[in-house]
């Protein structure tokens, strides 16, 4: 939808929106991947390990809206956890993404997002993400037992393939209707 030309005959100035968003969840899970992905429409098979945090930036226009993600993509080792709140604090948005072919990352993924829920933001959109699906083949957690999971405690939730790409954009912008 086209917005209407002032009486200047210049259109009005589309509405910026600054949106700071962290990624959580357990080491090799994808997230750096997810990140790849989105921002520069990339996959790397063997993606090295983050160390402390990457910053990345991605601008998207949604609707009249544009949008400008400042992505904190967390290491997911553990002797990295205590450094998780300086990087969820003042966030609006997160991702917390487990690995759809290990439990584990999925129990890990729900005690992050008690945390998210205890510390962060009141008004932080919590987004789950069951990565890897095009390994479904291998696959320890069942959908409908995470999206019960993300039912009962109000987040967004998608299984995503930064592989394949499948749903990667969608979870990022899913998100921001809920902060607009």
């Amino acid at each position: 939808m086209a917005s209407t030309p002032s009486r200047t005959g210049v259109p009005p100035p589309n509405k910026i929106c600054q949106f700071k968003l962290v990624l959580l969840g357990e080491s090799a899970v994808g997230k750096s991947s997810l990140v790849l992905r989105f921002v520069k429409g990339q996959f790397h098979e063997y993606q090295e390990s983050t160390i402390g945090a990457a910053f990345l930036t991605q601008t998207v226009c949604l609707d009249d809206t544009t949008v400008k993600f400042e992505i904190w993509d967390t290491a997911g080792q553990e002797r990295y956890h205590s450094l998780a709140p300086m990087y969820y604090r003042g966030a609006q948005a997160a991702i917390v993404v487990y690995d759809i072919t290990n439990q584990e990352t999925f129990t890990r993924a729900q005690n992050w997002i008690r945390e998210l829920q205890r510390q962060a933001s009141p008004n932080i959109v919590i987004a789950l993400a069951g990565n890897k699906s095009d390994l479904a083949q291998r696959r320890a957690v069942e959908f409908d037992e995470a999206k019960v999971f993300a039912d009962e405690q109000g987040l967004l939730f998608m299984e995503t393939s930064a592989k394949t790409a499948m749903n990667v954009n969608d979870i990022f912008m899913e998100i921001v209707p809920r902060r607009l």
